[in-house]
């Protein structure tokens, strides 16, 4: 009788070292026919936190594994799909929302283990980078802007996209580091929760952000003068009402989960200056009208209830039931003078992304915006809408200022092909509109 050679597992990934929008092929070779292999990822992100998924696989006849062909029988995900090890990791040991690494000139490390019921094991590793060789940063403290810099390799002149956070405040240096990956300028910009900033978004002066739009137009020279402004939840309404606002200083918007309307600071807001319903924006000192201003449709149950929110975006609805105070609160988009890319996800569950971005592509038409309205509106993505092959799993969450818990929406699986997929959207709109 012949004794059964024990197999003997080899890792491949392709490429192994990439950008973090690269998608990997990820195989394991050498295992017996019908063979089962667990394979696990372990990623360190951010402040020291490691995240980890584990997934089980059948090798097919030829003793091969493909993630790119294969779904698992069993594990943290359960689909076909190249990069779920990723995208399905948890927080080891609790909850993180760190999805990033500490210094984004840095690389992701992922550790990769394949091991067969007979205790064979292999390894391999992935390196996600956010700035692609050349990349340059530089903290920028000038003219009482707080931001990060981020320059392409090359020669410029270049374009530039102005990159705005959410409500958790801070300066977005993973997006912008990839936005230079791709040849364009990025200035990643604070306006609150950074240093030498409020910590919190109330009364912020929208004559702040014009400031570092005129800084960018006469410190980068932008190529062709063009200057694209991107944001992210409140970011994405600040992105809209700059671009209404300053329409000269603002060649395109990129609105990521936007607000249609303007809101009070909600969860961002300052405890000593109305809180929730305080004031967010001001334009030459004067209070913009928001939806929670005297709201006489609004009711408050979904925040102020003592369990914490499973789903509150329902307060948006009634708010917008007040229609006379909605059309004050409405942020004027047909004064935008050039194209407005919508990035949504139809279960949202912070506030209704799908329907802002419906609402800003229907005034836009009423008016008869003369360049190019793009909307990518995403099944089963919530709020949380992020870079492509970053981990998708944590639906629920602590808001990083206001410490209420809440439910961003979606599911694991949509919020990923969200990911990705906004991603290829948003590049492929600034190549057709900036050449590139």
């Amino acid at each position: 009788m012949t004794t059964p050679t024990a197999s003997r597992p080899v890792f491949t990934v392709t490429p192994a070292d990439g950008q973090i929008d690269e998608p990997r092929r990820i195989t394991v070779t050498g295992l017996a026919p019908d063979a089962l292999v667990a394979i696990s990822a372990r990623t360190l992100r951010s402040r020291g936190v490691v995240w980890d998924s584990q997934a089980t696989f059948m090798a097919d006849a030829d003793g091969v594994v493909d993630l790119s062909r294969d779904a698992p029988v069993g594990g943290d995900y359960a689909e076909v799909s190249a990069m779920g090890l990723l995208w399905s990791q948890h927080p080891a040991g609790g909850t993180s929302q760190e999805l990033f690494a500490d210094d984004v000139m840095q690389p992701l490390w992922t550790a990769l283990t394949a091991e067969t019921a007979d205790g064979a094991r292999a390894e391999a590793e992935l390196l996600q980078r956010f700035a692609a060789p050349g990349v340059s940063r530089r903290e920028i403290r000038e003219d009482g802007l707080v931001g990060t810099l981020f320059t392409p390799a090359g020669p410029g002149p270049h374009p530039v996209v102005v990159v705005l956070n959410g409500s958790g405040g801070g300066i977005n240096e993973p997006r912008g580091a990839l936005y230079a990956s791709h040849g364009y300028q990025a200035f990643a910009l604070g306006y609150f929760k950074a240093p030498g900033l409020s910590p919190f978004i109330t009364e912020t002066p929208l004559e702040y952000p014009e400031t570092g739009l005129r800084w960018v137009h006469r410190e980068l020279q932008p190529k062709d003068g063009f200057v694209a402004v991107s944001g992210q939840s409140r970011g994405g309404e600040l992105a809209l009402l700059l671009g209404a606002t300053f329409p000269d200083l603002v060649s395109a918007v990129i609105a990521y989960v936007p607000g249609a309307m303007i809101h009070g600071a909600q969860g961002a807001g300052d405890p000593a200056r109305g809180g929730w319903q305080g004031v967010t924006w001001t334009k030459d000192g004067v209070p913009l009208p928001h939806l929670w201003q005297d709201n006489a449709a609004v009711h408050w149950h979904p925040w102020a209830g003592d369990a914490p929110p499973s789903r509150h975006h329902s307060v948006f609805f009634e708010g917008l039931k007040d229609r006379a105070l909605a059309e004050r609160a409405r942020i004027p988009v047909e004064r935008i003078a050039g194209p407005v890319l919508l990035v949504s996800g139809r279960d949202d569950r912070a506030w209704p992304s799908s329907l802002y971005s419906r609402m800003v592509v229907s005034s836009l038409s009423r008016h008869g915006h003369r360049h190019l309205v793009r909307h990518l509106d995403f099944d089963d993505a919530g709020h949380a809408i992020n870079l492509p092959f970053v981990p998708t799993t944590q639906l629920s969450r602590e808001h990083p200022v206001s410490k209420v818990p809440y439910t961003s929406g979606g599911t694991p699986s949509g919020n990923a092909r969200a990911d990705d997929g906004s991603w290829r959207g948003v590049l492929a709109f600034l190549a057709e509109i900036a050449g590139r």
